[in-house]
């Protein structure tokens, strides 16, 4: 993922003159009042940046043995926060569900984001683990968009193996603030797919696993457990 650079935002400070005369004399005054430079919010105050979204994933102790870290899959948006996209998609892509970036259906966009994958080599079994930051009310918006999604998505054709994958939603309580568990089944697959976002705050953690004889459905719930309980003990980084 391309991580555009640090905004830059310039403030502009505006002098307002002020003259005054004095009437029938021949002595006059002026005074000249400067206005003081207006502040501008910070649109990202109190979101929680790349880095300390990465110190919410789970560690690599927390998978089982045979799992490791794909290096090439593990990024994050460091300490700055990038242009957020608020328009979500007006037909999702339904495909994007089968992979560890799946939350990118929504066509919303955080400003800050940390997320790695872990793959078993000997089974091909897939653990992926993503936090995005939001500003003000959008993570919200962002999960009623999955849920839209999930129902707009009845199934898909899996590229690989040019099978119908069907799709199978459910809102989920008990995880964080919401949450939201979306099943992939396929008879050509040996086992299914079992994804969860769930909000906490301003963040959306999303996961996907392949994980197990149950669809993956054990893990992904386990690891959004993990990861929003982290998340609960996470400050927002202060300037």
């Amino acid at each position: 993922m391309h991580i555009p650079p640090r905004a830059v935002r310039v403030l502009a400070v505006a002098a307002l003159p002020l003259a005054l005369a004095a009437c029938g004399s021949t002595k006059s005054t002026s005074a000249t009042a400067t206005a003081s430079p207006s502040h501008t919010k910070d649109p990202n105050a109190g979101l929680l940046t790349g880095a300390q979204l990465k110190q919410a994933l789970a560690p690599a102790s927390f998978f089982a043995t045979g799992f490791a870290v794909d290096p090439s899959a593990a990024r994050d948006t460091g300490d700055t926060f990038t242009p957020p996209s608020t328009a979500p998609a007006a037909k999702p892509d339904c495909t994007k569900l089968n992979g560890t970036a799946w939350i990118g259906i929504t066509g919303v966009t955080g400003v800050s984001f940390a997320q790695n994958d872990y793959v078993n080599k000997n089974t091909s079994e897939d653990i992926g683990q993503e936090i995005d930051a939001y500003r003000g009310t959008t993570a919200a918006s962002v999960m009623k968009d999955v849920a839209k999604a999930a129902t707009s998505c009845t199934g898909f054709t899996d590229s690989q193996t040019h099978s119908k994958v069907k799709v199978a939603g459910q809102a989920t309580p008990g995880l964080g603030d919401e949450a939201y568990t979306i099943t992939l089944t396929d008879p050509s697959w040996e086992n299914g797919t079992t994804l969860v976002a769930a909000r906490v705050g301003t963040n959306v953690v999303s996961v996907i696993s392949t994980d197990g004889h149950d669809n993956g459905a054990a893990t992904a719930k386990k690891l959004t457990e993990r990861i929003v309980a982290s998340l609960k003990k996470t400050p927002a980084k202060t300037s």
